[in-house]
């Protein structure tokens, strides 16, 4: 029996741009959902259940920002910026929203198909994977399932803010940097601002607080963060 081809959802208003990012990703393998306008998208994403989303910024009905905040409410599904909108403002603001990627226009549709397997890959194969359910600082964490609960409270997390999160429970009380962290979750082919490690981790301990497990990710000023066990 072969492999199930991942499903990709590309939420992008241009036709042209759509016909492009579908015929790479399909010539990759991948199974492509296309829709043009961020209502639609909206509705595909939660009732298709796509692996990973391909999203443009400036859409017809619901720009892309809004379709972030909506669909993390309630699902972590990989989700790739893929807009013309290049400022560093821009793209914190993405990743702020819970993007995990972000590929500017113009792009090179084959970096956006090695972008949205390397995605893939980490959500798939992210830490603590295959080594059973790990219970730290309060907080149980299922790496084969890719869950996170909290007493009775289950916490919704993006695929880079459970691996942020893996990363530091695999080694409690141990700091690490933002270099560390990039290379560990994001990957050494990484090319964005170190900053974006700050911004997944403020989402990372809000989500933390909201189910009651406060004061779980530690600062160290000028270092690095840290998961404080005791």
């Amino acid at each position: 029996m072969g492999t199930v081809a991942s499903h990709v959802l590309v939420v992008e208003d241009d036709e042209d741009t759509a016909r492009v990012v579908r015929a790479y990703l399909e010539r990759d393998g991948f199974d492509v959902e296309v829709v043009h306008d961020g209502v639609a998208g909206l509705e595909a994403a939660f009732e298709h259940a796509p692996d990973l989303v391909v999203l443009d910024w400036m859409l017809p009905g619901l720009d892309g920002l809004s379709f972030l905040h909506a669909l993390r409410r309630s699902r972590a599904v990989p989700v790739i910026m893929l807009t013309a909108r290049t400022e560093e403002g821009d793209r914190i603001a993405g990743f702020e929203a819970g993007a995990d990627d972000y590929v500017a226009k113009p792009f090179s549709p084959r970096e956006l198909s090695a972008r949205v397997r390397a995605v893939l890959r980490r959500a798939e194969t992210g830490g603590l994977q295959g080594q059973g359910p790990l219970e730290v600082a309060g907080l149980l964490i299922d790496g084969d399932r890719r869950l996170v609960t909290a007493g009775r409270h289950t916490i919704v997390l993006t695929a880079l803010e459970f691996d942020l999160l893996a990363t530091l429970a695999a080694a409690p009380n141990r700091v690490f940097s933002r270099g560390e962290l990039i290379d560990r979750v994001w990957g050494p082919d990484f090319t964005g601002v170190d900053r974006v490690v700050d911004v997944h981790v403020s989402n990372l301990r809000q989500k933390l607080e909201a189910a009651g497990a406060r004061g779980v990710v530690g600062t160290v000023r000028g270092v690095g963060y840290r998961l404080e066990s005791t």
